[in-house]
């Protein structure tokens, strides 16, 4: 009767294990797009069978856990160059099947392309950053995924999908056990200790928030300063012959921001807060060009983002190829004097700050002027306008979010389910080693990071 019961658990616990390991994510024998994405909702990084020795198994998980302990919605996917992942559709079709908004890198063979949902990272964003990645010429794909994740972390907007469970994981209870033990300890043994530090690091983030406000407060006068210049020297009367309604609705707006500016600027309590100032700014100045327009009988010109080399140039007019003394080429938005300057091989005229060392250009004086370039750019479009600089670096790091107003402040989403039937034209990367996406049979806007 014994050797029957144990015969008879034996034959349980084999199909209990055999069913396990059918279940275990990776061992399906299914290895297309489906069984991609069926992976990606369950962790942030899947390694097919066939390209296993591209990233072997510590460095994935060493991978993963990085980005899970970020909690953004970035996603990595190392498969082998077969006909089951066509390269003018795989980032779709990896997208497609997961159903999560975020931003996707994939390995394709020998290859990296990204691509991500705008609420996650801009076009060009992404665009940049891939050109980054590759720049430095060929590199294994350890090297390289680490290098992508590395940039896109501080830089992808929303949260991991809940799928993934937590930072530490969610395939046991063993770690969660061993947390809530180490958590009792502390509270039972450090709860005091535990608590002046926390007070004693809330008092040091204080200062040098106070201290970043201050830097910021210099420039940040100086724009609106420039702004009300501006405002004097346009020298146009609401009552004037030939103002219409649109012409005064244009100035009124203005006049608006200007002082909305000040005021922001007034009540601003932590350097975060300059994002404000700044983005009325860019407000007040594109109506400004609106309002030129309408006065010269021109047509009315396209909301663009500021001049990259100096927001007070006003809207830029076009996108010009430029990158950073021993940086990487990248596109940024620039006026027209500013391009015509590049076009003949002169340097741009670059907005600079006062630093330790004389006057620099502000992507090369400190954290500090992160909030204050974030309100004329955007989050979406400023991390890779700035990939290679000073401040660029600067805002990759953790110190940077948790200090100057980093992470997901501007509130988009990402890391969402949203389903298979998602927008494609809201989904931008590609693949193609010139960095400007390409064709994907009428997908929509799906450029900007191609293979």
């Amino acid at each position: 009767m014994r050797s029957r019961l144990i015969s008879t658990l034996s034959g349980l616990l084999l199909v209990l294990c055999a069913t396990a390991v059918a279940a275990a994510p990776g061992a399906s024998a299914d290895t297309g797009p489906a069984a991609v994405g069926a992976a990606l909702k369950e962790g942030p990084v899947y390694v097919d069978p066939r390209a296993a020795s591209q990233l072997p198994a510590a460095d994935a998980e060493a991978l993963a856990k990085k980005i899970k302990d970020a909690g953004k919605p970035v996603f990595v996917a190392v498969l082998p160059a077969t006909a089951e992942f066509p390269k003018d559709d795989v980032l779709r079709s990896v997208r497609t099947r997961t159903g999560v908004t975020g931003l996707y890198a994939i390995r394709l063979g020998d290859s990296f392309g990204a691509s991500a949902d705008r609420a996650v990272m801009s076009r060009q964003a992404v665009g940049n950053l891939a050109d980054s990645v590759r720049s430095g010429g060929p590199v294994d794909a350890v090297t390289e995924l680490n290098n992508f994740v590395d940039q896109a972390l501080p830089q992808a907007r929303g949260k991991a999908p809940e799928s993934w469970g937590t930072a530490s994981g969610s395939d046991g209870g063993g770690d969660s056990a061993a947390g809530l033990i180490v958590l009792g300890s502390i509270a039972v043994v450090g709860g005091a200790g535990v608590y002046a530090v926390t007070r004693r690091n809330r008092r040091k983030k204080a200062e040098r928030e106070r201290e970043a406000l201050e830097k910021l407060r210099v420039v940040v006068d100086e724009d609106i300063t420039a702004f009300g210049e501006e405002l004097d020297r346009l020298d146009f009367h609401p009552s004037e012959a030939g103002a219409d309604d649109a012409m005064r609705a244009d100035y009124a707006h203005s006049l608006d921001a200007y002082e909305n500016a000040k005021s922001l600027m007034g009540a601003a309590r932590r350097p975060d807060d300059v994002r404000a100032v700044t983005g009325a700014l860019e407000d007040g100045r594109f109506s400004l060009a609106t309002l030129a327009a309408r006065r010269r009988g021109a047509p009315l010109p396209e909301r663009r983002s500021p001049c990259f080399f100096d927001p007070r140039h006003g809207p830029s007019t076009t996108d010009a190829q430029w990158s950073p003394p021993a940086g990487t080429p990248r596109t940024v938005p620039v006026c027209a004097a500013d391009a015509a300057r590049l076009a003949d091989g002169e340097d741009p005229a670059v907005r600079t700050v006062a630093t330790d060392q004389g006057p620099r250009p502000y992507y090369e004086a400190g954290p500090a002027y992160g909030p204050w370039a974030g309100g004329y750019f955007g989050g979406g479009l400023l991390p890779g306008l700035l990939v290679g600089t000073m401040l660029g670096s600067m805002m990759a790091s953790p110190a940077y979010a948790a200090d100057f107003g980093g992470g997901d402040a501007s509130g988009f989403g990402g890391g969402d389910y949203s389903g298979a039937d998602f927008d494609p034209g809201d989904f931008g990367g590609g693949f193609g080693s010139d960095g400007g996406g390409g064709d994907f049979g009428g997908g929509g806007d799906f450029g900007g990071g191609g293979f």
